[in-house]
């Protein structure tokens, strides 16, 4: 069944007297309307691939029973997202949408003809004082009446807006999936209910781990795909070395009865989370149902993981754009149970299409230490130091980079990525038997190194008492170290896992004037990686759901938020934000 995806509403908006001045505008409304629908389903896609849905009023709107006209056609498409566009004074509070539920933004065309711009200011302040943030568009150069060209800085500003309105959306009545509970006292894995219903419109499912052994004697997967998944796996996963001392090294029999486990388990998680039509036609039509979940995840250390193989290989290839049926959207899936960490990939993931890299923010290393230890002095992105980013082996197959666009490594949506490249990745990728001192039940580690020059963001929700969610966020590069040097960095941790070199890039003020001030200010043991610098787009989206962000390297003229955000000052942008976040309050309050 096919997942429907919120609509963003377009809302024409004109001058409601009549006998000249609403007929002189009609067309010209409209076809800003339809204008905007076009550019944004021919640059915006959901994550299936689809290009975006718009819905268009079905007049323009001169008054308040337009107005709700619109609004119950808009609630009967399943509209999420509201963008009202105008080139002319409308009344105010009068065509405004009242939705407080769904993101707002308003484009005001700027013209000498007629006073757009007035519009804009006037239904602005509507927005403030109904409280109901609003975006206001405008743009920077004034354009003619006749204009049907919407500004490069009108269209950033679309694109912003739209891309980060959805990920609220899409979001909203989902669940975050917990597999199990609290791993090894981490403060992530603690869920926390109020926070995804409050901010983000989901609510919280939950399993025992045992699960996960009932469906596996109870058989309750497809036993087809089983098969088939299993055998994709022995033909494309290579099996890494042994890390193990010999006395700790499980027989070959073991190892393949580990990776029958293994596979189970991937197909178990996927189901647990969207369900399975399969599971019905053997008879288990509860479980067919799954949890609805846009995100899980899967707790593993310790309870599970010192008696079964660990979910290394689950959460690697469910992140991952592929698997045994293909290449197919990824299904974000967050080690140790973080769900703190699994929301901000989500946030990643929504605004990008791409699948993200899990990793511990492992250790800086400045480049006296490097040279200190290996000899090599650091240099281009990597010159003032570098943060190891490695986990225990969740992060997608993706992360090593060997997908390209313009001949440079990337991650891209699954759309976009050939054979060939979904070959090298895994070409690229060792599965290796996961250390028996941390994982007593064995499992398999997923080990690769990350190309260097791709450009990322790495991100983290925090939550603090007394003050709820907090968002930090770093972009940068990953880089490439020679290969004995990152040999011997490498094998100071575990050389079993993935490791993602990584450069932030600093600006010389607040968390930003070293290498070690980012690693300094990081609020957790966990970040989420995702390609590109999407900064803008998280403090938009951050602001939506009225989460403040307490450090990000974005150029000042990237932020965008709700116009009423310079209310709160306009001096520090900072202070202005976390001072708007707690005077409106979460989203679903």
């Amino acid at each position: 069944m096919a997942v429907k995806y919120p609509a963003i509403g377009i809302r024409p908006t004109i001058d409601g007297r009549r006998r000249g001045v609403r007929e002189s505008l009609e067309l010209q409304t409209m076809g800003m309307a339809q204008r905007v629908a076009d550019f944004l389903q021919e640059n915006l896609r959901y994550p299936d691939g689809s290009p975006v849905e718009c819905v268009i009023a079905d007049s323009t709107i001169g008054g308040v029973s337009e107005a709700s006209a619109a609004r119950s056609k808009f609630s009967g498409a399943n509209v999420g997202v509201s963008i009202t566009v105008t080139p002319c004074w409308c009344y105010g509070s009068e065509t405004m949408d009242m939705d407080a539920a769904i993101p707002h933004a308003v484009w005001g065309f700027n013209g000498t003809e007629r006073p757009g711009a007035v519009y804009l200011a006037a239904v602005l302040s509507a927005y403030a004082q109904k409280g109901i943030p609003a975006f206001g568009i405008y743009g920077e150069d004034v354009q003619d009446s006749g204009s049907e060209e919407i500004p490069a800085d009108v269209q950033a500003k679309l694109l912003r807006f739209a891309k980060s309105a959805l990920a609220a959306a899409i979001m909203k009545s989902h669940s975050y999936l917990s597999m199990g509970s609290v791993s090894m006292g981490i403060a992530g894995s603690i869920v926390n209910d109020q926070f995804f219903q409050e901010y983000l419109g989901m609510r919280n499912e939950y399993i025992d781990m045992s699960e996960f052994v009932r469906r596996f004697e109870e058989e309750i997967y497809d036993p087809e795909e089983f098969a088939r998944a299993l055998k994709w796996t022995k033909e494309n996963c290579q099996i890494g070395p042994d890390n193990n001392p010999a006395r700790l090294q499980v027989s070959e029999e073991e190892k393949e009865k580990q990776w029958e486990t293994c596979v189970k388990m991937a197909l178990i998680g996927r189901d647990l989370m969207i369900g399975n039509p399969v599971l019905a036609e053997l008879g288990f039509e509860e479980e067919a149902q799954g949890h609805n979940a846009i995100a899980a995840g899967f707790q593993g250390q310790r309870q599970w993981t010192d008696h079964f193989p660990n979910g290394d290989f689950m959460e690697t290839i469910l992140n991952s754009s592929f698997d045994w049926n293909g290449k197919r959207a990824p299904y974000i899936l967050a080690t140790e149970n973080d769900s703190l960490n699994g929301v901000t990939m989500l946030f990643n993931y929504l605004l990008t299409n791409t699948a993200q890299i899990f990793a511990d923010v492992r250790t800086y290393w400045s480049p006296a230490a490097v040279k200190r230890v290996t000899g090599y002095e650091l240099e281009g992105a990597a010159a003032n130091g570098l943060l190891h980013l490695i986990n225990s082996g969740s992060a997608a197959l993706d992360g090593t980079g060997q997908q390209s666009l313009e001949g440079k490594p990337a991650i891209k949506p699954f759309w976009d990525i050939t054979d060939e490249e979904v070959a090298a990745s895994l070409k690229e990728t060792f599965f290796r038997p996961a250390s028996q001192e941390y994982f007593r039940g064995g499992g398999f580690s997923t080990d690769y190194l990350t190309k260097g020059g791709m450009p990322v963001t790495m991100a983290r929700l925090n939550l603090v008492k007394g003050l709820g969610p907090v968002l930090q966020l770093v972009e940068g590069y990953t880089a490439e170290l020679p290969g004995e040097v990152h040999r011997q960095l490498d094998e100071r941790t575990d050389p079993t896992w993935p490791t993602t070199w990584f450069a932030p890039i600093l600006t010389g003020t607040g968390s930003f004037k070293s290498v070690y001030d980012v690693m300094n200010n990081w609020g957790a043991n966990h970040g989420a990686i995702s390609y590109g610098h999407i900064g803008a787009d998280l403090i938009t989206l951050a602001s939506i759901l009225r989460i403040p962000v307490s450090m990000h390297n974005v150029d000042e003229s990237q932020i965008f938020r709700p116009r009423v955000w310079s209310l709160f000052g306009t001096d520090s942008l900072e202070d202005a934000d976390y001072r708007a976040c707690r005077n409106f309050g979460p989203l679903y309050h």
